[in-house]
C-alpha cells in the first residue's frame, strides 16, 4: 500500500503544471511614499502573461512610508485581503468602519455593490510592510462586508494553518469564492503535503521569508510558484521560513 501511495504521488507530480515568478521579475514602482512590488499585473505595470492566476487578480507587496497611505478610493465586486507583515495600518471606509489593522491580523473586505476606503501607516517613525490581495468573487453585487480577525491564535508551529476559506464557520476569515489561504511559519526544515481545497483549483505559493523547495523548483524570498493539474503538492520549507499559500479556482 505504501508503494502504491508513493507511486500515486509521484505520477501526480509528473502531471502537474507550474509557472515560476521570480521576485526580481515582479513589477516595481517607487512613488516615494509607497514602494510596491506586483507579482501580478497592476496599475501601470502590465505583463500580458501575468494578468491573473485563476481567481487571484492581485498580489501586491507594499512598503508605506511613515504617516503616509492610500487616500480614499473605490472598489466593487472584488474580495480584498490585507495582511500587515510589519507595523500597523489605520483604516476607514464608507461602511462606517474605523479600525487599526495590526501586524498579526487579516482584514477582508467584500466590496460587492461598491465601497470607498482609505488606509494609512499608523506609525510616524517607521514604514509599514503589507501584502494586499484581490480575488475575483463568485457572486456579483453582494452587500458590502467587512471582517478583521487576529490570526495569532490560529498559528501552528512548523505547519500550514488556514486563515481564509469559503466557509463562514471555518477557521480564519471567509470570502465569496471557493478559495483558501494558509500561512506557514517554520523554525526548522519541514516537509508538507498540501491538498488543494477543490477540484479545478490551483495554488499560488509565495515565499514571504526564507526559502522552499517545490518539486524541482527552488524558491527564495518573495519568489512565487503557481501549481495546478494536481490534487496535492509537496512543499519543503527551509529553516526560518514563512510561506503563504493561495488556493483559488482557475476557471471562475
Amino acid at each position: 500500500m505504501a508503494y502504491k501511495y508513493t507511486l500515486h504521488l509521484y505520477l501526480q507530480q509528473l502531471a502537474m503544471k507550474t509557472v515560476y515568478h521570480a521576485a526580481n521579475s515582479r513589477g516595481h514602482q517607487d512613488h516615494g511614499w509607497l514602494v510596491a512590488n506586483h507579482s501580478i499585473s497592476f496599475a501601470n505595470w502590465h505583463n500580458p502573461e501575468r494578468v491573473h492566476f485563476g481567481a487571484l487578480r492581485v498580489l501586491n507587496d507594499d512598503y508605506v512610508a511613515p504617516s503616509r497611505g492610500f487616500a480614499t478610493h473605490p472598489h466593487d465586486n472584488m474580495e480584498i485581503i490585507t495582511i500587515p507583515l510589519v507595523g500597523d495600518l489605520t483604516h476607514q471606509d464608507s461602511m462606517g468602519h474605523s479600525a487599526v489593522i495590526c501586524e498579526g491580523d487579516i482584514q477582508v473586505i467584500s466590496a460587492g455593490t461598491g465601497i470607498y476606503h482609505s488606509e494609512q501607516n499608523k506609525r510616524s517613525d517607521k514604514q509599514v510592510e503589507l501584502l494586499q490581495l484581490w480575488i475575483f468573487p463568485n457572486q456579483q453585487n453582494v452587500n458590502p462586508r467587512y471582517d478583521q480577525i487576529s490570526i495569532r491564535d490560529l498559528k501552528k508551529e512548523n505547519a500550514f494553518y488556514q486563515i481564509l476559506s469559503p466557509n463562514e464557520e471555518d477557521a480564519g476569515s471567509w470570502i465569496h469564492q471557493k478559495a483558501w489561504m494558509h500561512l506557514g511559519d517554520f523554525t526548522q526544515k519541514t516537509e508538507n503535503n498540501y491538498s488543494l481545497g477543490a477540484e479545478g483549483n490551483g495554488v499560488y505559493i509565495f515565499v514571504i521569508e526564507g526559502s522552499a523547495t517545490v518539486g524541482e523548483h527552488q524558491l527564495g524570498k518573495r519568489d512565487a510558484l503557481g501549481v495546478w493539474d494536481t490534487a496535492n503538492v509537496n512543499i519543503t520549507a527551509a529553516e526560518n521560513s514563512r510561506l503563504l499559500l493561495i488556493d483559488v479556482p482557475l476557471k471562475f
